[in-house]
């Protein structure tokens, strides 16, 4: 049975993927969900446009975490623009941060006492 050429036409189905269902992809001018391209006067009024948008959309959500993890530098995702994005990530990484700083006082004061008691039966 002869192999099938890699560069052949994939006719299988694909997988049913959540952005299928996004409201954008039927919106016709695709340019407002990246309003830094317009002129900076109307960057507010294009981003509130594509937003409008996002707001209605069912998959705004994975669009989001999406967004959050590649990350996407531009544009507007998940019904946030890119400084909106952008706090959230400062916000994670501040608490990351803090959960690290936790777990190695924790780490640190359960080893002082492991060794306070192994101290006190010698």
């Amino acid at each position: 049975m002869p192999r099938p050429s890699r560069y052949a036409p994939d006719t299988r189905p694909r997988r049913a993927h959540w952005s299928d269902k996004a409201v954008c992809r039927d919106v016709e001018d695709a340019s407002i969900f990246f309003p830094e391209d317009f002129p900076r006067a109307e960057v507010p009024l294009i981003a509130m446009q594509a937003k409008a948008v996002c707001h209605g959309c069912p998959v705004s959500g994975p669009c989001l975490d999406s967004a959050l993890a590649l990350p996407e530098r531009h544009g507007v995702f998940g019904g946030l623009d890119k400084n909106e994005r952008q706090a959230i990530r400062r916000r994670e990484q501040r608490r990351a941060r803090k959960r690290a700083a936790l777990l190695r006082e924790e780490t640190t004061d359960a080893f002082a006492a492991a060794e306070a008691a192994e101290a006190g039966v010698r």
